[in-house]
């Protein structure tokens, strides 16, 4: 009896087990086939976004470029691995802002820089028409303003930007842009567009020499004289022209490192010191009168060959042959009026003096020097210049 009350026990219990673990089984089997439906489903839909994903041509020159594809793979043409057109998951995208008369190093250097470290650049204007630059170049750009696609860095060059100030499909493509990408980048007075895009206010920011003072027209922004280019949070001033490719290498240093902007240098034979300190706004021949300052120094009311002109931050010193006024007095007479009238003054509308005190001709002088001394925006003062004669 107990032997057959064990056996009947053993049976319910194995009977039971059995029910047991076979709706487990069935619970399983529905949890897994639900699971199966939703992997399923994810699939479905991971294979629909990247079928609804536009994939490009990575630029090569080729007429290829302007092609679009819809799902990944490599270019029926070049052979080049496709891309996403929005970016995701491929190199950094650069998109440069082209308008008429735009200065071509400002662009062309940058460029330059971010083809060199593999970077995928396009460029952007208002319309799709042959645009001409400051020499006569004319440049084709790849999107407008309707349909650029996204990119990380924003590169806005200089130029001739003064017809632009008041565009405003431009400038509110600026602001528009500036909230997509990761870095604005701006070239000599590119700046300006960012300012009148609002980009500057509570920033500090440097352009072009001699318009250093202008930009200090919008609010809230502090000016830079001494500096190739001025980070500010993610929008990235640059001084004049050449200066667009250091600000350009320093950007390839944040986002790719040090050791890759230095590669990018070397493979453009490019001297890239990040620490130097070389920069034209901060050079000493500011304070000098208007009309010698600068790289092309000339004298209002005298005919004059430049001969030399250099100098450094504390320094300068630059050489003129003059025909007319021809002696000496009448010389001095002239140089006497230009210094008192406007020494240390820069800035193209916003004019500044860099004096704070002076300039005072200093007595005693012999006939054939003048020397006058002042105290400059730095503390300095105390020039003199010297007149010689031509022997030939």
């Amino acid at each position: 009896m107990r032997e057959a009350t064990k056996k009947t026990t053993e049976e319910g219990l194995t009977r039971r087990h059995f029910m047991k673990c076979g709706a487990g089984a069935a619970i399983a089997a529905g949890c897994l086939h639900a699971l199966e439906l939703h992997a399923a489903a994810t699939e479905a839909r991971a294979g629909q976004a990247a079928a609804a994903r536009v994939y490009v041509c990575p630029p090569c020159g080729l007429p290829c470029d302007k092609l679009t594809f819809d799902k990944p793979g490599n270019c029926p043409q070049c052979g080049m691995t496709l891309i996403p057109l929005d970016g995701e998951g491929g190199p950094p995208r650069v998109a440069i802002l082209l308008y008429n008369g735009a200065e071509i190093i400002d662009f062309s250097g940058p460029w330059e820089v971010f083809g060199t470290a593999g970077f995928l650049v396009h460029t952007v204007a208002e319309s799709l028409e042959p645009h001409m630059m400051v020499f006569g170049q004319k440049v084709v750009p790849d999107y407008t303003f309707e349909n650029s696609p996204k990119a990380d860095v924003l590169l806005v060059p200089g130029g001739g930007y003064g017809g632009q100030m008041k565009n405003d499909a431009l400038i509110g493509w600026i602001k528009r842009k500036s909230d997509d990408v990761k870095y604005v980048m701006s070239v000599c007075t590119g700046a300006f567009l960012l300012g009148q895009a609002g980009l500057l206010s509570g920033q500090t920011a440097t352009c072009t020499y001699g318009m250093v003072e202008d930009l200090s027209a919008f609010p809230n922004t502090k000016v830079v004289y001494d500096a190739r280019y001025v980070e500010s949070g993610k929008i990235i001033t640059s001084a004049g022209l050449s200066s667009g490719i250091d600000a350009a290498i320093h950007l390839v240093s944040k986002m790719l490192g040090r050791g890759q902007a230095q590669s990018v240098a070397l493979g453009m034979e490019y001297r890239w010191d990040p620490d130097a300190r070389w920069a034209r706004g901060a050079l000493a021949d500011r304070y000098l009168p208007d009309g010698l300052a600068g790289g092309d120094a000339r004298i209002k009311g005298a005919q004059t060959k430049l001969i030399s002109t250099e100098g450094d931050a504390d320094r300068w010193e630059f050489k003129l042959l003059m025909s007319e006024p021809n002696s000496p007095a009448r010389i001095i007479n002239l140089l006497r009026e230009r210094i008192a009238a406007n020494s240390g003054v820069g800035g193209m509308v916003k004019r500044i003096s860099h004096l704070r005190t002076g300039p005072t001709f200093i007595g005693g002088a012999k006939n054939t020097e003048i020397r006058w001394k002042f105290t400059d925006d730095q503390g300095r003062g105390c020039v003199t210049l010297k007149l010689a004669r031509d022997t030939k």
